[in-house]
């Protein structure tokens, strides 16, 4: 059998130190995921599971003293223990920082941890024991309102985090909560006022003065990427009415010229702008 590469070494050196299992298992799991080591991961803990194995590695210790049920709930740490977890870790129920470790966790839900998700997401941080993760949270924390790509990630997360079971739109109470949560500087997000201009609550206003109507994907997406493009430039010269914003954003920017007292945007007035 041809030794293995430097690269490949590596992977099974990291393998035996999460999983703590023999030299001789690692390989047989990376080889199989195509030397992928998430996957290999993944399809141990799957076969551990299935064989009731009991892991050994910090992460999964750790996972394990939190879960709720560890009799009819193996793989899941439920609501009351996930806050316990988040609170150990130096995380608000109600800012920012803590939608970033449940995406960095892929929580189906909110206040639900499974196994995998835990353990794979500690792994990708680098953190196996709670000061680490103290250390992770204080760096992302102080990242988010300054990385758009960080802030962007959470952001769209949160659409899908926060929608009730089965459906497709996120509640209207519920996404004024989560904007509320993101666009100001309080609890981690990023303010959206501008000198003239009071962008978040003048947004909250016309909607609820249009029906406070649920908000689809599109729409809560382009939500952010409008709050960019109004910091940049509050006087809206990027703006195009023909451009492929959501209805409710180009409606909106009617409102708030009316509430400026400024006069319509014509079409062939403006510079073209690409939605992102």
């Amino acid at each position: 059998m041809a030794p293995y590469t430097a690269a490949q070494k590596k992977l099974i050196a990291e393998f035996i130190e999460v999983t703590r299992t023999k030299d001789t298992v690692a390989p047989k799991f990376l080889k199989a995921s195509g030397w992928k080591l998430e996957q290999a991961i993944v399809d141990y803990l799957a076969a551990a599971k299935s064989t009731q194995h009991v892991y050994t590695s910090p992460i999964t210790i750790l996972f394990e003293s939190y879960r709720d049920d560890p009799v009819e709930s193996p793989d899941t740490i439920g609501i009351t223990r996930a806050i316990d977890f988040l609170r150990d870790i130096n995380v608000e129920l109600d800012e920012v920082a803590c939608l970033a470790v449940s995406e960095q966790l892929k929580c189906p839900s909110i206040g639900e941890i499974t196994r995998d998700g835990f353990v794979l997401g500690w792994i990708n941080a680098g953190c196996d024991t709670i000061p680490l993760m103290q250390e992770w949270v204080k760096k992302v924390r102080t990242r988010i309102p300054k990385d758009p790509q960080l802030f962007r990630k959470v952001y769209r997360y949160a659409f899908t985090v926060s929608r009730m079971q089965g459906q497709r739109h996120l509640q209207f109470d519920i996404a004024v909560e989560q904007w509320r949560l993101f666009f100001t500087a309080e609890r981690g997000g990023l303010a959206w006022n501008t000198k003239t201009t009071p962008w978040l609550d003048w947004w909250i206003q016309y909607l609820e003065d249009f029906g406070s109507k649920p908000v689809t994907k599109d729409l809560w997406e382009q939500v952010e990427v409008f709050m960019r493009k109004t910091l940049e430039d509050e006087d809206m010269h990027w703006y195009n009415p023909d451009g492929a914003w959501p209805g409710a954003l180009d409606d909106f920017v009617g409102w708030v010229q009316d509430e400026r007292h400024e006069p319509k945007m014509g079409k062939g007035q403006e510079q073209d702008m690409e939605v992102e």
